[in-house]
C-alpha cells in the first residue's frame, strides 16, 4: 500500500468519523434548538393573549377579529392557535405566513430525528364579555425544522468542502515529499543491477536530502571497490593468459622442436639401416623407428592440442575472426553431430587483445558448456560492433532444453564468464527458457 493511499484513507476515515459526530451533534443541537423556540413561541403566545384578553375591560375588541392579526405575525409562525367557546365550537383561524415551499421542505427523514411529538396546549382565558374561552395552541414546528435543514445543509456543505480542501492540501504538501521518494527508489533499483555510479540529486528536503547524501556515500564506496576488483581481475586474468602464452611458447619451441628432431632421426636411421632393419622385422613385426615415428606423431598432436587450449597463437597472429574461424573447426571436428555457425565482421580483428582474449575464453566456455549440458544440435556465435554507442554485442545462442531461469545453477562456469564481462565493464545477460534453448549475451563498451 503507498504512502498517499495511506494517508488519503486516514484522511476520509478521519473525515467520515468527524462527519457521523458532527452530524450526531448537529442533529441533538436542532431538536433542542426546535424545541426550545416551540415552547418559547408558545409561552409567548399564551403571555400575549393572556395579556390582550386583560386589556379587553378597557379597550373592547372583537376576538375573531383580533386572534387572525395576532396568529399572523411570525413570532407565532410555529404555531397553530384556536378558540374553543363554551358551546364547544372550535374558532380556527388560518396562518396568513406563505407557507413553505415543498421543494424547500426537509426530507421526512430529518423531520422525524429532529421533530417531536408536541402536544396541545390548553389556556382559558376570559373574553371582554366576560365568556370562558379556551385558547388551544397546537405547535406546528415545519418551518423551525426547515430553516434547521438549511443550517445543516450548510454545515455539512462546509465540512464537505474543508474535507475537500484537506484532500488537495495534504496532495500537494506531499507531492513533493513523495516525488523525492520515487526518484530514491528509481536510484536504487539501478544501483541494484551494480552501476554503483548512479548519483542521487540533491533534495530540498532536509531529511531526504541527508538520505539521498548517505546513499551517494556508499555508492561511491562501492565503485571504488568495484573498480579496484575489476583491475585486479584484469591483473589476474592478464598474468593468467601470459603464463599461458609462455607455456604454449614453450612447448612449441621446446617440446614440438625436439619431438621433431626425434622423428627426423629416426626415419634417418631407418633408411640408413634398411636391410638390417627389414631382416629384423620380419622376426619381430615391426621396426623400431616405426613405433618412435608414431609416438612422436601422437606427442606432437598432444602437444598441439595442449597449445591451442593454452593460448591460441593464430589469435595473436591472425586475429579474432580467423581464431574464432579455427575454434570451431576444431569443435565440428570433435562433435559432428553438432552444425556450428559463425556471424563475425572483420572489424573484430582491430579490437584491443585483452578485450578478443575474454570473447575467445568467453566463446570457448559456452562451447564447453553446450557440449557438456544443452543436448543442443545447432548453435550460433555472432559478433556485432555497435556505434550508438559504440560497444561490441556477443551472442551465443543454441536450440537446446534450456531451463527456467530462475533454476540456472551458478557454476563457475557462468561465473567466470560474468566475471570477464564485468572486468571489462560489460554487461552480461542469460535468456533462456524450457525446450526453447539458450542464448547467452554480452555487451562490452569500446573506447
Amino acid at each position: 500500500m503507498s504512502l498517499r493511499y495511506q494517508i488519503n484513507l486516514r484522511i476520509l476515515i478521519s473525515s467520515l468519523c468527524i462527519l457521523l459526530l458532527g452530524s450526531s451533534i448537529a442533529i441533538w443541537q436542532a431538536r433542542d434548538a426546535v424545541n426550545k423556540e416551540i415552547d418559547s413561541s408558545i409561552n409567548l403566545a399564551v403571555q400575549l393573549i393572556t395579556f390582550g384578553f386583560s386589556q379587553a375591560s378597557q379597550t373592547p375588541f372583537n376576538e375573531t377579529e383580533w386572534l387572525p392579526k395576532f396568529n399572523s405575525l411570525n413570532q407565532t409562525r410555529h404555531l397553530s392557535i384556536q378558540l374553543k367557546e363554551p358551546s364547544g365550537r372550535i374558532i380556527g383561524f388560518a396562518h396568513k405566513n406563505p407557507q413553505t415551499n415543498n421543494d424547500e421542505q426537509p426530507p421526512q427523514w430529518f423531520i422525524n430525528l429532529v421533530g417531536a411529538d408536541y402536544p396541545k396546549v390548553e389556556h382559558k382565558i376570559t373574553s371582554f364579555t366576560g365568556e370562558q374561552m379556551t385558547l388551544i395552541i397546537q405547535a406546528n414546528p415545519l418551518d423551525e425544522i426547515t430553516e434547521v435543514w438549511h443550517e445543516s445543509l450548510g454545515f455539512f456543505s462546509s465540512l464537505f468542502l474543508l474535507t475537500l480542501f484537506t484532500f488537495l492540501a495534504v496532495n500537494l504538501a506531499f507531492n513533493k515529499a513523495l516525488k523525492s521518494i520515487a526518484v530514491i527508489v528509481d536510484a536504487l533499483k539501478v544501483i541494484e543491477t551494480g552501476q554503483y555510479r548512479q548519483k542521487l540529486p540533491d533534495f530540498s528536503i532536509q531529511e531526504y536530502d541527508n538520505i539521498a547524501k548517505a546513499i551517494n556515500h556508499m555508492t561511491g564506496e562501492l565503485n571504488a571497490s568495484q573498480q579496484e576488483n575489476r583491475a585486479l581481475t584484469q591483473h589476474t586474468l592478464a598474468i593468467q593468459e601470459d603464463e599461458r602464452q609462455r607455456l604454449s611458447q614453450e612447448l612449441h619451441d621446446e617440446l614440438g622442436q625436439s619431438l621433431t628432431a626425434i622423428k627426423v632421426m629416426a626415419v634417418t636411421a631407418g633408411r640408413s639401416q634398411g636391410g638390417t632393419m627389414r631382416s629384423q622385422a620380419g622376426a619381430m613385426g615391426t621396426r623400431p623407428t616405426d613405433s618412435i615415428i608414431d609416438i612422436c606423431d601422437h606427442l606432437m598432436t598432444v602437444v598441439r592440442s595442449m597449445m591451442h587450449q593454452l593460448h591460441p597463437l593464430v589469435l595473436t597472429e591472425l586475429g579474432l575472426k580467423a581464431t574464432m574461424e579455427d575454434l570451431l573447426n576444431h569443435w565440428t571436428l570433435r562433435n559432428p553431430e553438432l552444425k556450428l555457425t559463425i556471424d563475425c565482421p572483420d572489424e573484430v580483428d582491430g579490437l584491443e587483445q585483452k578485450i578478443t582474449i575474454q570473447i575467445f575464453r568467453i566463446v570457448q566456455e559456452c562451447l564447453t558448456n553446450i557440449v557438456r549440458h544443452a543436448e543442443a544440435s545447432q548453435a550460433t556465435i555472432s559478433l556485432e560492433i555497435e556505434h550508438q554507442p559504440k560497444a561490441l554485442r556477443l551472442q551465443v545462442a543454441d536450440d537446446g532444453q534450456g531451463c527456467a531461469i530462475d533454476r540456472i545453477k551458478t557454476g563457475f562456469g557462468l561465473l567466470g564468464m560474468r566475471e570477464r564481462i564485468n572486468s571489462l565493464g560489460g554487461v552480461f545477460t542469460i535468456q533462456t527458457q524450457p525446450q526453447q534453448g539458450m542464448s547467452i549475451i554480452a555487451t562490452i563498451p569500446l573506447p
